[in-house]
């Protein structure tokens, strides 16, 4: 059998790898870094996290990000395995250590016995590659990408993706800030007080908002000023644009806090989220921005008990590129302009890190299929893994295809009628069902 090639070592080009070999494929993983860095990324290392070190939500019964990832876990995925091992207290989210999880995602496939790691840059696929996954991700080379727009005839789509600040846990005033979940959620781990929250009574938020607005940001290029934001990314300062009570319902919400010095909720705050194994460093939640460095700075120590804020990292913006997948993918992620070539990850049009996973474990089922001569049937619709699917592919309007995290809007409604939390339930028990149903069927076919 040929080997299967696959373009990009990030999260999803990783995941695909893993699945391929798993599945009895001989794998080479190309990955330019550090031969050619992009504008994100400050390693070498494979599945690196560039922005949020959260999966999100963990509930696989009561939410849709939670379920993918159950399904993952199901399904052998070696993202999952690493995120687990290496989970930091998030509340009732999942959130790693980033350098211990892409540390335990590349040695597990330096050490598989069918995948060989390249680092070299691919600007074209070579013809006489005929079983191909691009997963360059939201930062595809700009030799690759113009080689997609060849094939495919069209434009592909951009949009811009923001990057939240980190602080050194030693520089927050814990006399103001103290630790909670909201409504004491336990998380994974069995913590409730996963959160550091910083408080802000309406005379400090109105003025962090008028500061947010009125704050220097960084300026596009003139071929960037079209390219639109993803709404579930939103820099803070766009948000407090759209109107002054919009953070404090948005990443400000105070509900299900209490602020332990006056026995109440406050009137916004600002949470932190762990963000690596020792603890010393936390990332703002919800805090993604394009305001200059120096801007950050000044403003974001306005906030109370960040006043004397140290920032491991500021905040920053990178381009990201999708396909119109609906329209240049077939059901098995295949280019129609070139079948040899699969695409997975966010370059599909999917959003978020498990999103981007889970395409490149069908991705890598897929090629592994083929390799043997065989069609791998998709997931069933009513499963996280194919509403995904079915969403990039054919369920979305190619007139007006945007990314999408996953949701419980993409799946197929229940037989009978449930609401609310029950019609959740009943929705991820059923996926649960039916994916294991897909995962025996396969591997009774290898």
């Amino acid at each position: 059998m040929k080997p299967i090639h696959i373009i990009g070592g990030g999260l999803a080009g990783s995941e695909a790898a893993w699945q391929a070999a798993q599945a009895g494929a001989t794998v080479i993983l190309h990955e330019m870094r550090p031969l050619r860095m992009t504008e994100a990324h400050s390693t070498t290392g494979l599945a690196e996290l560039v922005c949020s070190n959260s999966f999100r939500s963990d509930d696989w019964e009561n939410n849709a990000v939670g379920l993918l990832h159950e399904e993952m876990r199901r399904a052998g995925s070696l993202i999952m395995t690493a995120a687990d091992a290496h989970k930091l207290p998030a509340g009732g989210a999942l959130a790693v250590d980033r350098h211990g999880f892409s540390s335990a995602v590349q040695t597990a496939l330096e050490f598989h016995p069918r995948v060989t790691i390249v680092r070299e840059e691919i600007a074209e696929p070579p013809h006489h590659w005929d079983n191909v996954i691009v997963a360059t991700g939201p930062l595809t080379s700009a030799a690759l990408a113009e080689n997609v727009r060849a094939l495919t005839g069209v434009e592909s789509l951009a949009f811009f993706d923001a990057i939240a600040p980190i602080v050194e846990r030693d520089s927050i005033n814990m006399d103001i800030a103290w630790f909670q979940s909201r409504y004491d959620k336990k998380g994974p781990g069995g913590g409730d007080a996963d959160y550091i929250n910083c408080p802000l009574n309406e005379e400090q938020y109105r003025g962090f908002v008028a500061a947010l607005v009125a704050g220097e940001k960084s300026e596009f290029k003139e071929w960037e000023k079209s390219t639109p934001y993803f709404e579930g990314c939103l820099p803070i300062e766009v948000m407090a644009e759209r109107g002054e009570d919009t953070l404090s319902f948005g990443p400000m919400k105070p509900v299900g806090l209490c602020d332990p010095r006056v026995g109440r909720r406050p009137f916004a705050v600002v949470q932190l989220r762990q963000d690596n194994a020792l603890g010393t460093l936390w990332n703002m939640v919800g805090f993604q921005t394009k305001l200059k460095h120096g801007e950050q700075i000044r403003i974001f120590r306005t906030i109370p008990a960040l006043e004397n804020a140290r920032f491991a990292r500021l905040g920053g913006i990178h381009r990201n590129t999708f396909l119109n997948s609906p329209r240049l993918l077939d059901g098995e992620l295949r280019l129609k302009a070139r079948p040899a070539l699969r695409f997975a990850g966010q370059i599909t049009g999917v959003e978020g890190y498990v999103e981007s996973a889970a395409i490149g474990l069908l991705a890598g089922r897929f090629a592994a299929a083929a390799g043997r001569g065989e069609t791998l049937a998709p997931p069933p619709p009513t499963t996280a893994l194919g509403a995904l699917l079915t969403h990039i592919t054919k369920g979305a309007d190619a007139t007006t295809f945007q990314p999408m995290n996953v949701n419980f809007g993409l799946f197929p409604p229940l037989e009978t009628k449930t609401r609310g939390k029950d019609r959740k339930k009943a929705m991820a028990h059923r996926a649960i069902a039916d994916v294991m149903a897909w995962l025996g069927h396969k591997a009774a076919a290898e």
